[in-house]
Parts: structure tokens; sequence; C-alpha cells
């Protein structure tokens, strides 16, 4: 076993930081869902048999959401939807251009309101025992964006910039060498909200708060990043994950907010 600055070398295997990072994180993301689900004395031999379909939907998610939404950097490497479409077997080989968040989420929620309808129990319930494991996951995954030289922000000269090697620069940044580590502004939010979501959910008992303030908190944080990316998905020029942040915010706000005026529970999902 042999260690480097691109991973762990095991015979002809090499195990990256960026991708042990992700898995750390998903492994501590899972094990917080079961101590909530246990912690609300929730059903664990449910709990346990949503671990592989959260998982799957969310990987499948992220995955398709990249494919049909590819970020400039990929575009540059000549990684678009239509390559992808021409050439199938990059769209399943997982390691092979990356992931997106936004996908991650609808392909999560996918999968939690298929098992609450079929186990019939209450998706809130669930979503709230899985919120501060997905915050965790994204807290510890982030950082593997340092070693793979991804979710870097504008050039910039502020005392913790980080430096990018030439080549994993964007065309048109050749020259810049140091970024503002969004990569690190993203983990630290995530590590501050895991906080914040863990005090929240042993003070609130109503159903649904803790993944509504998740949603909502993570983002308006991802949101602001937005403006500090240079490394941006866009749809006619738009950016499009700026524009499903902001509208999971203003759902997630909004429903938080209908329920505290109102005092009503929320509306079944499953």
């Amino acid at each position: 076993m042999n260690f480097s600055a691109d991973g762990i070398t095991l015979g002809v295997l090499l195990f990256r930081w960026s991708g042990l990072l992700v898995a750390l994180g998903t492994a501590l993301g899972a094990l917080l869902f079961l101590v909530e689900a246990r912690r609300r004395r929730a059903d664990l031999e449910l709990a346990y048999s949503l671990l592989l379909p959260v998982f799957v939907f969310a990987t499948l998610g992220a995955r398709l959401w990249h494919i049909l939404t590819p970020p400039l950097s990929a575009i540059q490497l000549g990684l678009t939807s239509a390559h992808y479409l021409h050439h199938f077997l990059d769209a399943l080989a997982l390691w092979v251009g990356g992931y997106g968040i936004p996908g991650a989420w609808l392909g999560g929620v996918v999968a939690l309101l298929w098992s609450s309808r079929q186990t019939q129990t209450s998706f809130w319930e669930l979503a709230d025992c899985l919120a501060p494991g997905a915050a965790l996951a994204q807290a510890i995954g982030r950082l593997g964006d340092y070693f793979s030289h991804q979710l870097y922000g504008s050039p910039s000269n502020v005392a913790w910039r980080v430096f990018i090697p030439e080549p994993y620069r964007l065309a048109g940044f050749e020259s810049a060498a140091y970024y503002h580590p969004l990569f690190a502004y993203e983990s630290i939010f995530n590590f501050l909200l895991l906080i914040f979501l863990l005090w929240m959910a042993r003070r609130i008992q109503t159903s649904g708060k803790v993944f509504l303030a998740y949603l909502a908190f993570y983002s308006a944080a991802r949101f602001s990043l937005e403006f500090l990316r240079v490394d941006v998905a866009l749809i006619g020029g738009v950016n499009i994950n700026q524009v499903f942040f902001a509208a999971a915010f203003l759902l997630s706000a909004a429903l938080f907010l209908w329920m505290n005026v109102t005092r009503r529970a929320y509306p079944s999902l499953g």
C-alpha cells in the first residue's frame, strides 16, 4: 500500500482521495441517518432497507443531472450531453465526468416517496432523519474537490486562496493561478448546518421542519456561492443550478412558513 498526492495505491488499484472522501461522507451520513432513526424510535429495519434505494436513486439522479446540464469544464473536455448520447458507455462509466447535487436531491426524494408509500410511513419523518446525514455527507465529500481540483471559484488573492494547476483551469482563465476555494466554503457551511440541524431535531417535534430547514439553508448558500463560481452549467445562457436552488429555497421556505402560520400538519406525500 502506497500513499501519494493522488490517493492510495493497492497493487494495481488506485483509490483517489476525492473518491475516498465521497465514500467516507456517504458512509458516515448513512450511519447518522440510522442514529437519528433510532433516536426517533423509527422502525430500524425500515431504515436499513432505505439505505440502498436512496443511495441508488440519488446517484442516478446526480449522474443524470450532470449529463443533462454539464458544466463548462466538462464541455471543455468534450463531455457534452450529445457526447453521452452517442457514447452511452461513458454515461455508465461513473468515473467519467461528474455529478450534480440537484439531481441527487430529486433522486433521493423519489426514493423516499416510493419507500414511504410502500411501507405506509411518513415521508416527512423519514426525510427529517435523513437531512443531518445528507449535510454530513456533503460536508466531507466536498473536501474531495481539493484533490480533484474542482469546484473552485473566481480568481482571487485572498489569504486562503487555492492553487489550481493549469490543466484544470477553464478556458480564458489560464493565466490565473489562484482561486476562491468554493469547495471549502461549502464544506464549512455544511458542517455548521449539520450542527444546527442536530440541535433543531432535538427541539422541534413537528415532522418535516428539519428536512425543510436543510433544503432552505443549503439552497440559499448554494445560490449565493454560484455568484463566485466560474465553472457553471448554462442552459440558454442561464446558470441552471442557481435557478434550481432559488426555486428550492422559495418552495421549502414557503412550506415551512405556511405550516407555522396555519399550525397545520404537512400534507402527506406518501
